[in-house]
This record gives structure tokens, sequence and C-alpha cells, in this order.
């Protein structure tokens, strides 16, 4: 999950010393000295997060950040401050300031590059949401609206219920949600995962609960069932345990809060979660419903080509800002007429609402997958190398082959194979290829995966 990271120090070993710890985990930096370099290169240069130091030679690092997230432009850019204040007032104005993380000096490596990690996948679960939304603008419907947030539902699960009582008790006071002191078993039972009750918003699990480490044991569970997969979950640490934490974030946990922490701290940081996980619900919400009429394909669900190729012009361009490159696949499934002629349509379209069923349970939230029409499928991944794209169209080819489809009506069951072909876009701004000309690769690809035999996945190499 490379990216490209603004540091802000006015003392130039700590910046380099930074850089080299960023290089080595494949990071791109840039580098400022002071808060007014700062907000021009977070503006120009459109970091993917920003680590800044609290004090500055010409602004308090604060101020930097509260002028970062006022402004539409950067509001949505991870910043996580640096200081070597450590007392609980400094950590709190800078959550304040809208601060998505405070780190004390001298900072845990370990620590320091799992929260980087944790943040970066929150923000691309936003930027793909601004993404849809200026996709579904250009396809002339209207921005939608903001919508009142209702008090979310957080769960308190910690190894005694009077430690969860006392959560409740102390973040009482500074939070207007719901407030619930589970245990484990409370937490996985039935009702509470099944159809009949909503699951809480958030979960907030102690790390240890009967046992070291049960309660990441705990939060995988949750990510493994449909009902809570989705929920923020935070870990409440004991004091000085960066492994823990590491590992937490790296797990899943979408923060970690040191259970010393001071209540209102606990309350920030828990309410930052919360807009999170509606930002990540709406997202959900729009590709479910928001655009159904107009472009998702009736019969699978997924999106339709009017939808597909404006939204894939939309990861093309952000790769041209960005530098980075996606992956473009066409797929096309094999002798698809024989399943028509054969059993007729409705087992034709069994086909088409499986193929597309396995496609997208087999992509990121992040990806495309469309249906372009007849028996092909188009799928963009953002942010995708070459190796990671074809790793994944082989997947996709392997899920298709694997299992044959089960017909209506007691037909049977009949096999289904699907061609690939491959094309990368993106990469050096001065090598970036036209859509047009990218989807003319992957058609190109897709043909050569026919005439080699079908059931293959043929990669377009760019002309020399």
């Amino acid at each position: 999950m490379a990216g490209k990271i603004l540091i802000v120090d006015d003392v130039a070993t700590n910046r380099i010393v930074l850089k080299v710890k960023l290089a080595s985990a494949c990071y791109d930096t840039l580098q400022a000295a002071n808060g007014t370099e700062a907000l021009r290169l977070a503006h120009a240069e459109r970091p993917d997060l920003i680590l800044l130091d609290v004090q500055l030679p010409d602004m308090n690092g604060i101020a930097v950040c509260a002028a970062l997230k006022a402004d539409p432009a950067t509001r949505a850019i991870p910043v996580v401050m640096v200081s070597t204040f450590r007392d609980p007032a400094s950590k709190l104005r800078a959550l304040r300031a809208g601060a998505d993380e405070f780190l004390s000096k001298p900072l845990d490596e370990v620590v320091l590059l799992a929260r980087m990690r944790s943040l970066l996948r929150a923000r691309e679960t936003e930027e793909e949401l601004r993404l849809r939304d200026t996709t579904s603008r250009e396809l002339g419907f209207a921005e939608v609206a903001d919508s009142f947030d209702a008090p979310a539902t957080i769960a308190l699960v910690a190894a005694r219920r009077d430690v969860a009582l006392s959560w409740k008790r102390d973040l009482a006071p500074h939070l207007q949600d719901r407030l619930l002191v589970l245990d484990r078993e409370d937490v996985l039972a039935e009702t509470l995962t099944g159809t009949g009750q909503a699951a809480p918003d958030l979960f907030l699990l102690a790390a240890d609960l009967a046992l070291p480490g049960e309660g990441l044991r705990l939060m995988s569970e949750l990510r493994s069932r449909s009902a809570t997969r989705h929920a923020a979950i935070c870990i409440a640490l004991p004091p000085l345990a960066p492994e823990t934490a590491a590992m937490a974030l790296d797990l899943g946990a979408s923060d970690v809060i040191a259970a010393t922490a001071c209540p209102e701290e606990t309350a920030l940081r828990l309410r930052c979660q919360i807009r999170r996980k509606r930002q990540a619900d709406r997202l959900r919400a729009q590709v479910a419903d928001g655009l159904r009429m107009a472009v998702i394909d009736p019969l699978t669900g997924l999106y339709n080509r009017r939808y597909a190729l404006p939204h894939l012009a939309r990861i093309a361009e952000r790769a041209q800002q960005t530098g980075r490159h996606f992956a473009l696949m066409l797929l096309d499934l094999d002798r698809f007429k024989l399943v028509n002629d054969g059993w007729g349509h409705a087992a034709g379209d069994a086909v088409l609402v499986e193929v597309a069923e396995r496609l997208r349970s087999n992509l990121r939230a992040v990806d495309l997958v469309a249906r372009l029409g007849g028996e092909e499928f188009l799928v963009a991944m953002p942010d995708t190398r070459l190796e990671t794209g074809r790793e994944t169209a082989e997947r996709l080819r392997r899920v298709i082959e694997e299992r044959p489809v089960t017909l209506p009506f007691g037909q049977g069951m009949v096999p289904v194979t699907v061609s690939i072909g491959l094309a990368i876009g993106g990469g050096p701004r001065n090598a970036i290829a036209p859509v047009d000309e990218l989807m003319c690769r992957a058609d190109h690809a897709l043909l050569g995966s026919k005439a080699e035999g079908r059931n293959l996945v043929t990669i377009s190499r760019p002309a020399a």
C-alpha cells in the first residue's frame, strides 16, 4: 500500500530519519520545514498522509492541522501529529483540531507504520466515495445530500463487566450515542448478529478478555460475520503494548486506544471512527441503491456500460494525477451461445447472474465490476500494478471454472469458463495511455485468449 507521505518538521535531521524509515517501507516522501510550506505542498501535491510536527517556526502544528481539516480540498488527508509532548492536554488539542492520530517522540517505527497502513486503508474508502459521487454527477444525477445521523450504537466489551460499566459511566457525558455493556457471548449471540436486531455501529473491545489476546480473536470473528464485518472496531490496550497495537491495526482494528486514555480522548476517537463507518455505509448504499434504475444492469445487479465507462475515465484521471497504476480487464464467457441454444435463455440468465456474483465477491469494494452487454464484463482496479492484476485475473478465471453453475427448473449443472484480457494503465505521468487505447489493448488481449483456446488470461503489452 505504497503512498506519498508529506513530512513536516523544522529539524532537518528528523526529516531525514523519517524519510529513510518510510523509504524502506516503499513510501514516497515530500518534505516541508514550516507550516506555510506544508499547506502549499498539501494543496499542490495532494499527499496520501501527512506527518506533522506540533512545533514549527512560523505557526503551530495544531493550527496547520485545523487549516487542513477546514479546507474541503485537503480535509480527507489523514494527519498524524508528532510531538515531544506526552501530556494528555496536548493530545486532546490535536484530536480536537481534527488530527487522525497523535504520536509522541521518539517514534516507535512498528507502531508508526501500522498506524499509517490503517489510515491509508480508511482513506481509500473515502476517496472511492468521492470518486463515485463525481461519476454520478457527471451522469446528470444530483449530488447526494448529507443525511441526518442518528445516534450510533456502541458496544463496550471488557474482561470484567464492572470495567465495561466504568467505561460507560465515563464516556456518557461526552457522547450522545447509545452505549451497551456486553460480554463476549452477547456479542456473538444469534439475536445480535441475526436479522432481528441491528448490530452495533462500533465495538470497543479490551485486547485481553478472559485470555491474553482474546479481544483480537473476537475482532477477527466479528470481521468474518456478515452482520458485523462493516462495524468500526476499536481495541483498548494496556500501557506499553506497542507490538499488540501494531498487530491489532494490521488485523483490521479501526483504532487502538490506550486503556489509560482520558474519557474525552476516547470519545473523540470513537466519534471519528463512527464518522468513517457511516461514510463507508454510504458508499455501499450508493452502490446498491443510489443509481440502480439508470446505471445498474437489472439482471446481474452489476453496473452497466453507461456507468462503467465514465467511472473508468475517473479512475484513469486519478491515476494520471497520482502517477499510480490501475488494472483493466475485459472478460467474456466462453461458448455462451451453446448455453442459450441448449438449455434456453432462462439458463443463460442464471449463468450470467452466478458469474456476476462470483466476480463481485472476489473483488475489493473499491474495484469496479460491470456488465458491458451480453456475456461481456469489465473489471477496473484502482492502484493496482501488473503482478497484482495478473494474480487477480487468474483468481477470477479459476473461481468461474472450478464450480459448474446450477441451472433452473432442474436442468442440472453446466460448466462455465471465461477468457480474460488484461491491460495496465497509469504509471509515470508522461506514459499515460488514453482510456480508449487501454480498452482497445484489453480487447485485443481478450481476443488473444480466445484464439489460444479460451479459459485463459492474456496480458496486453504496451507498444514500445
